[in-house]
């Protein structure tokens, strides 16, 4: 579990190809100080799991889904990458509740420069508009945003908007975004609970005979339903 507040900027060293996964290696002093084996350090909003360490880097197993669904598979040396450890029980939220799961990627469309901030804009895919509103959260790459406008729903193409503070363009990789370029993004969980709630919901009241059918297509998908039996620390 994440805040969605960067502790820092790091740097992919190595990727490794396995076939069908990836082995990460990220240059990340900061986030090492007290990491060991096995704990969870979110790199630009993906959760991985550290299965070594060297120096003032650590290396994590990259799964074909993950690949599939997110930015990782675009990495190469010397990418930067927001970096945060797993938030300890009794910190303080400064962000929101992030899971390091990723529903997927949005591409900037619009950059908007303010005197000292900059409007966003990334479209926005069918699958996760129910799923943002607006003054809501969102994670992209990891870090924890307010979504300051989204589109109406039915109107196409979809589109939702961010405003980042000096800050935030500083000490991310969000401030070096330009049209075009993807991001990783993770909606809310309390959304997600909601709407697989309501598509239970609706099933439970359909024909009978149509249930078997119909929850086949649920579980195919709802995006909690990725490759449960993924270690957590991995699923995107």
């Amino acid at each position: 579990m994440f805040t969605g507040l960067v502790e820092e900027l790091g740097r992919v060293e190595r990727v490794d190809d396995q076939g069908d996964s990836v082995r990460l290696t990220v240059h990340g002093p900061a986030v090492l100080v007290d990491a060991a084996h096995g704990d969870s350090i979110s790199v630009s909003g993906v959760c991985l799991t550290v299965v070594a360490q060297q120096g003032d880097a650590f290396t994590a197993d990259v799964m074909r889904q993950t690949l599939a669904m997110s930015t990782v598979g675009s990495f190469g040396p010397g990418t930067p990458v927001n970096l945060e450890r797993a938030a300890r029980v009794g910190d303080r939220l400064g962000g929101h509740i992030v899971q390091g799961h990723v529903d997927g990627t949005a591409t900037v469309v619009e950059i908007e420069e303010g005197d000292a901030w900059r409007r966003v804009r990334f479209d926005l895919a069918d699958d996760l508009a129910p799923l943002l509103v607006d003054k809501g959260s969102v994670t992209l790459d990891g870090v924890s945003l307010t979504v300051s406008a989204i589109s109406e729903p039915g109107e196409a193409p979809g589109w939702f908007e961010v405003s980042l503070i000096p800050e935030t363009l500083a000490v991310t990789t969000l401030g070096g975004k330009a049209v075009g370029d993807r991001v990783n993004v993770e909606t809310d969980v309390l959304a997600r609970h909601v709407r697989r709630m309501l598509r239970l919901d609706a099933l439970g009241s359909a024909d009978p005979g149509d249930v078997g059918s119909r929850a086949a297509d649920d579980r195919s998908d709802a995006p909690d339903a990725s490759d449960a039996s993924a270690p957590a620390a991995d699923r995107p």
